[in-house]
């Protein structure tokens, strides 16, 4: 039996090629990846993810993944209600760790100023340099379409939660109208690989982009697959009448 290809984009790659042509896309784009989610979604990406971080509601002493946390926008919301949870309560601080495969986009987060318990990894989503159940919660934001093996990454993700763990993916998804989809199409694929290369220099980084969540499963799909890992009380929650969407999952027994 031929072994199963991997999408990058609207092309079909060998999974073990995968990592390397996405490295090649984010190590383009590293430099200008935040302002260019600003730009292209009219800066309506951190409420997106705003709402991300309030449904993982990180606490005082927990252990949090950010997976595919690139430039740690997000592991920076997930710091800051966790410390405004331990100033309600009081506790130890949490500790975030920012797991990316990418070291360039690491290397822009790690220069910022950043939170004293963040850290900072690489790490590939399909194989976590981490133990079981080590850890209170997961986040990965705008990460999992980028995978070679989907399946393997959210396996990984449920090995590595403790029992009672909770796991958020907030991705790009499915427009639930058909007006929006079109519209949504017209901007995706005409204008966002032109902003990409007024930007960013690369157009073609931003053409994959738009194909990458073209090619990734739809809400119900992908719950699927998150009961399939393992994961119990699955559910998910569109944004901007689907163009994202938020899921969410339990780790309910060990792994």
């Amino acid at each position: 039996m031929s072994q199963a290809l991997a999408s990058f984009g609207f092309k079909d790659v060998d999974p073990a090629e995968k990592p390397r042509l996405v490295r090649g896309v984010f190590d383009s784009v590293a430099r200008r990846y935040d302002l260019m989610n600003d730009v292209m979604s009219i800066g309506v990406h951190r409420v997106w993810k705003d709402i991300a971080a309030v449904r993982l509601n990180p606490q005082p002493g927990e252990t949090i993944i950010d997976c595919a946390g690139g430039t740690g926008d997000m592991a920076r919301r997930l710091a800051r209600l966790a410390d405004k949870a331990r100033q309600r309560r009081g506790g130890p601080a949490a500790r975030l760790i920012v797991l990316d495969y990418n070291e360039e986009m690491l290397g822009v987060g790690r220069a910022r100023e950043t939170a004293p318990e963040i850290v900072w990894g690489v790490g590939d989503a399909q194989a976590l340099p981490l133990p079981d159940a080590c850890a209170d919660a997961f986040m990965i934001a705008f990460g999992i379409r980028n995978v070679a093996d989907i399946a393997k990454a959210l396996a990984e993700a449920r090995r590595v939660l403790k029992p009672g763990g909770r796991f958020v993916c907030l991705e790009f998804s499915k427009p639930v109208t058909e007006a929006l989809a079109g519209a949504y199409d017209a901007y995706s694929f005409k204008l966002i690989p032109r902003i990409g290369q007024w930007i960013a220099g690369d157009r073609e980084a931003y053409q994959y982009l738009v194909e990458s969540i073209r090619r990734f499963p739809d809400q119900a799909t992908f719950a699927g697959l998150m009961r399939e890992a393992g994961f119990g009380r699955v559910a998910w929650s569109n944004l901007t009448g689907g163009v994202a969407a938020v899921h969410q999952g339990w780790a309910l027994s060990a792994p």
